[in-house]
């Protein structure tokens, strides 16, 4: 992939998780200061490559399972955080996770924040229990309207806490991009999560479950400081 390519592709994903529609080329060449034909081309061959498709109602493109994978592998550590708004959520998320109280309500404020952040389901592992909070914004997105969409996301949620017990993902952040998740495989959403010790298990998660359509670099950041916080607040509590 060339480097015009992958900004275009970065380009792609960014703006339809914004808008929810399909990219099309004017848009894009207006950004990148070039012709609509030449933006074009390069669409066609992301295209052939696997990162981007086009649906049949639409003269746009949208990022692939592929392209999102290859975005999120792009970005590096500098880029998951920096701006005002991005510091406010980190304060909202640092104070919520230390107010105090008992374990379980400190990973439960956690969750809750992460929803109001990132307008997702926000879920957690409370001992052998599975949290979730935010069903509404899960829901409420524009991809869960059909109901086989519906039904796989369920089967993801229902199947999601024997799962990280058993297979325990060891990165301190794992994103498992639409079908890369091990239930659920057709539901288009993605699943972020966090690992952290606590006085529960030195296997806890926090994270957010959205559609792939996703704000990825606030996202992965906020989910990951949320581990840090909430470990820094129970570890050998």
């Amino acid at each position: 992939m060339s480097e015009r390519q992958s900004q275009i592709l970065k380009a792609i994903v960014e703006q339809y998780a914004e808008v929810a529609s399909p990219v099309g080329s004017n848009l894009l060449a207006k950004a990148f200061n070039v012709s609509s034909a030449t933006i074009r081309a390069e669409m066609a061959e992301l295209e052939r490559l696997g990162f981007i498709s086009q649906p049949h109602t639409s003269a746009g493109r949208v990022p692939t399972d592929k392209g999102y994978r290859y975005y999120v592998n792009e970005l590096n550590e500098n880029q998951l955080a920096s701006e005002d708004s991005e510091r406010r959520a980190e304060r909202a998320l640092s104070v919520r996770v230390h107010e105090g109280g008992m374990p379980e309500r400190i990973i439960r404020n956690a969750v809750d924040t992460l929803v109001e952040l990132t307008h997702n389901l926000g879920l957690a592992t409370i001992g052998n229990q599975l949290y979730i909070s935010g069903l509404s914004n899960l829901f409420g997105q524009p991809e869960f309207v059909g109901g086989q969409q519906v039904r796989q996301v369920a089967q993801l949620l229902d199947n999601l806490e024997p799962w990280l017990r058993e297979t325990a993902p060891l990165q301190p952040l794992n994103v498992y991009i639409g079908r890369e998740n091990p239930i659920g495989r057709s539901a288009g959403a993605s699943l972020i999560i966090s690992r952290f010790r606590s006085s529960f298990s030195d296997n806890s998660y926090i994270g957010i479950l959205g559609p792939t359509r996703q704000q990825y670099r606030d996202v992965m950041h906020l989910v990951k400081l949320a581990g840090q916080e909430l470990e820094e607040a129970l570890y050998d509590r």
